[in-house]
């Protein structure tokens, strides 16, 4: 069975976020242990899933993610790198609709290369700073957030420097995660010098979801885009997300939807010698 390895929210291998992507040939889920232990054995932030829909279902292919340890209800990364898989294989007009835990999400590949994920918004709601947080974060939160139904905790920061210069304790981390129910802590600050092509910067810490930091996540600019938006007065805006191997995802906000619009590249096209029901 081909996987692949994709560099998603980047435009040169070995940056930005990658993800596996496996696309499936029949028209129906494997078992979903033999999909555990695949992401488990990628052991990247997230491996996505994806198999064709019939005509007239509502979506043309399912999409699932996992991380390595659970499955996860959105990722932006690994549906920008599936919707590049896809439109490489010529499977796509250009416009796929992917059905997912997170309803239908829609990523058009446009003629400069670039792709734009069409995901539901996550308004931010003012919420009091949990118990621990500044020393989880070994930094002093100015405002944290609720995101809803996307599940983080949207931390605001004094400025970029401090964003960057984070190396919180991510057992800590865990623990407030798994006491406060949230999936991972979204880091962020304006930008120190817009001129330099972003407008907000980001991290993002998941430790409770087996990941400790992921590069770059498509999902959390669903917060962080009507956030800065309203902040900073506008719709259209980059962000950056400063992990080591870094990534931009350019984002507008539409009402209750945000576009996230970024480029992918393939690493790595091989083949996964051990398929669904070869494994007991």
């Amino acid at each position: 069975m081909r996987i692949r390895i994709i560099d998603a929210f980047t435009d040169r291998p070995f940056a930005g976020n990658p993800a596996a992507v496996c696309l499936l040939d029949g028209d129906a889920w494997p078992d979903e242990g033999w999909m555990r232990r695949v992401a488990a054995e990628m052991n990247l932030s997230e491996t996505a899933f994806a198999h064709p829909l019939p005509a007239g279902a509502g979506a043309d292919w399912a999409l699932r993610w996992f991380t390595p340890t659970v499955e996860t209800n959105l990722c932006g990364h690994a549906t920008l790198a599936t919707a590049h898989a896809l439109h490489g294989d010529g499977a796509t007009d250009g416009t796929v609709r992917f059905g997912s835990r997170s309803g239908v999400l829609v990523a058009h590949a446009h003629q400069d290369g670039t792709i734009t994920l069409d995901f539901p918004a996550a308004p931010a709601t003012e919420a009091p700073v949990p118990d621990g947080l500044a020393d989880a974060l070994g930094a002093t939160p100015e405002a944290a957030y609720g995101t809803g139904a996307l599940g983080d905790l949207l931390v605001v920061l004094a400025d970029e420097a401090t964003v960057r210069a984070l190396t919180p304790d991510v057992a800590a981390l865990a623990g407030l995660a798994d006491r406060d129910g949230v999936r991972g802590f979204i880091v962020t600050a304006a930008a120190s010098d817009p001129r330099r092509g972003y407008d907000f910067v980001s991290r993002f810490f998941a430790p409770a979801q087996g990941i400790p930091e992921d590069p770059v996540t498509g999902s959390a600019h669903t917060a962080l885009a009507p956030y800065w938006s309203a902040r900073l007065g506008r719709d259209a805006l980059t962000g950056l997300q400063a992990s080591a191997r870094t990534g931009l995802v350019r984002t507008a906000v539409h009402g209750d939807r945000v576009h996230l619009t970024g480029r992918a590249v393939t690493v790595l096209d091989g083949t996964l010698q051990h398929a669904a029901g070869q494994l007991s």
